[in-house]
């Protein structure tokens, strides 16, 4: 039986938006595409109208999935611009996106992932964190635009780390401390400097 172009179309985006939520949940190699489609409500059969491959896939999730978390990024700057690094902060650090990888950041679920996955995944993600450090670069301080760059670098890289490690620990207490340390050290640091 033949489906709508908009029928196919939502399809599509069902099965990017179940992927990108299970890939960050289970890792790559943790759901097949069998799985996957079935997490979507769809037939095996049919994923591959939609995606040349698992990796045409991963690309393409990983894309979808970091290009909302530029968007989500800039809607929060745009909605408190006298705040904008302690409102990144206050989200990216919490225990509630520490304990739902799933709707989190892609690149601290399966930054580990990414390193090995082909280049079509690597480019997509290259172009996600551009982006996410592109909008630190513009709310930090700093003489330069180099001098933005070098922050914003240090910073994401920073709240990526302390997401993984708070995940990392069996100690509840001590994954609370890596996060609140991590997201009061950023917010004095830029507080102080010119």
């Amino acid at each position: 039986m033949r489906v709508s172009r908009e029928q196919a179309a939502e399809n599509r985006e069902r099965i990017l938006d179940v992927a990108a939520q299970l890939f960050r949940e289970k890792g790559f190699d943790g759901i097949g595409v069998a799985d996957l489609m079935k997490s979507a409500g769809l037939t095996h059969g049919g994923f591959y109208g939609h995606f040349a491959s698992k990796d045409d896939l991963v690309a393409q999730s990983c894309a979808r999935t970091l290009e909302r978390s530029v968007e989500h990024w800039q809607a929060m700057v745009e909605k408190d611009p006298d705040h904008p690094l302690e409102t990144i902060t206050s989200f990216y650090l919490t225990a509630k996106h520490r304990d739902h990888p799933g709707r989190g950041c892609a690149i601290a679920a399966l930054g580990a992932d990414i390193a090995r996955q082909n280049s079509s995944v690597r480019t997509s993600v290259t172009e996600g964190v551009r982006g996410l450090v592109g909008i630190l670069s513009k709310v930090l301080p700093g003489k330069s635009k180099a001098a933005k760059q070098d922050k914003a670098l240090v910073t994401f890289a920073t709240m990526v780390g302390a997401l993984v490690l708070s995940r990392a620990v069996d100690d509840a207490q001590l994954s609370e401390d890596i996060l609140q340390a991590v997201a009061s050290s950023i917010n004095r640091r830029t507080a102080a400097e010119p």
